[in-house]
């Protein structure tokens, strides 16, 4: 199993959802956070004064897919989401040792 951790811009997540339910992701977790990368924040003048904006708004989704199924899912974020320009996100992928449902005992794939 893959855990997959994918930050990227709040106005993405509609179609991040949507795309995870078309690949039959069985659940996800979402958090809002703030973070800045490559991008470094941004500036802007307010009331005459320059402000520097470090932290940026982001979204972060994780879920526990198949191992077979994280390549294809990866590729799909990557081609639907990315605009090519800082600040599109990125996809941190984790081995998962064993899951757990505890309703029911259910272990590794089964729990899933």
């Amino acid at each position: 199993m893959k855990k997959l951790e994918i930050v990227i811009r709040p106005e993405n997540l509609e179609e991040l959802e949507a795309l995870l339910e078309e690949e039959k992701a069985n659940g996800m977790m979402i958090t809002n956070i703030l973070g800045y990368g490559n991008q470094k924040g941004y500036r802007q003048l307010y009331r005459g004064a320059e402000v520097v904006a470090k932290m940026l708004p982001k979204v972060k989704v994780e879920t526990v897919v198949r191992e077979e199924k994280a390549p294809v899912i990866i590729d799909t974020i990557v081609r639907r989401l990315s605009s090519g320009s800082y600040g599109d996100g990125k996809i941190f992928v984790y081995d998962v040792e064993d899951a757990v449902r505890i309703r029911t005992g259910e272990r590794g794939d089964d729990a899933l």
